[in-house]
């Protein structure tokens, strides 16, 4: 299949590295069919979504390129030989229920009611707190302690920031394979995972992931996309934790 500037320019800067097909496959965990197909653009054997921006950040990363720009040129090269969506039908509106006029003027009128209501409470309430608020003001206030304090919310460090931060793991498959999945030492996951199917999971410290085909499976950490777990059709594990995340 012709190639066009797309895989003409991923050849030619893989060529210029001097970096052979083996190598790459073997550095980036890409199988060897993808890499070929995205230098051929035979779009019909590559994953599309997230699996094909992943082999393409993976390989511009390894071969030093820009990879929103690399990411952008695979775009346009696949958008133009996607085929167009079919029109579609014209839909008929089927016209309104006779009732419904009534029905929405009895529903702007229960709002407006409990609008009025809910403001009247929420009057007595801010009166309230402000009579309790001067009747406080009278007494001696507390005198603050001597000694050192512990440092706020806004003094910690970004790296202390950073590590308090929630864990968020994307799995994504391409293939069908058996996916099992640990967050802080708890498991969540052993199943196996249809071709296609997206999940999501939570945690604070680490997740540990398996998968039986390493090649099938598309991780995202808060979003960062992640390293292949192994070679390509092998079985392979990886620890993801906040250390991943960090430039």
């Amino acid at each position: 299949m012709a190639r066009g500037n797309f895989g003409e320019r991923l050849k030619r800067e893989r060529e210029l590295r001097e970096v052979s097909m083996e190598e790459l496959t073997k550095a980036t965990r890409i199988s060897a069919r993808f890499v070929e197909a995205l230098e051929n653009e035979d779009w019909a054997k590559l994953p599309g979504g997230v699996f094909g921006h992943g082999f393409v950040r993976t390989i511009a990363r390894y071969l030093g390129l820009n990879e929103e720009a690399l990411l952008g040129e695979y775009d346009s090269a696949r958008a133009e030989h996607s085929p167009a969506a079919p029109p579609k039908p014209e839909e008929r509106i089927p016209s309104p229920p006779k009732w419904l006029p009534a029905a929405a003027v009895l529903v702007a009128l229960l709002l407006v009611l409990g609008l009025f209501f809910t403001a009247r409470y929420v009057w007595h309430l801010y009166a309230a707190h402000r009579a309790a608020k001067k009747s406080a003001a009278v007494s001696l206030a507390p005198q603050p302690q001597s000694g050192s304090t512990s440092p706020g919310p806004a003094e910690q460090s970004p790296s202390m920031a950073l590590s308090m931060a929630p864990l968020d793991l994307s799995v994504s498959t391409s293939a069908a394979t058996r996916v099992r999945i640990l967050a802080d030492h708890n498991l969540l996951l052993d199943t196996e995972m249809p071709a296609g199917e997206t999940r999501h999971f939570s945690g604070n410290q680490q997740f540990e992931v398996t998968a039986g085909d390493s090649s099938a499976v598309l991780l995202e950490l808060n979003g960062k996309a992640m390293p292949p777990l192994g070679a390509p059709g092998a079985s392979g594990t990886m620890v993801l934790s906040q250390k991943d995340l960090r430039p």
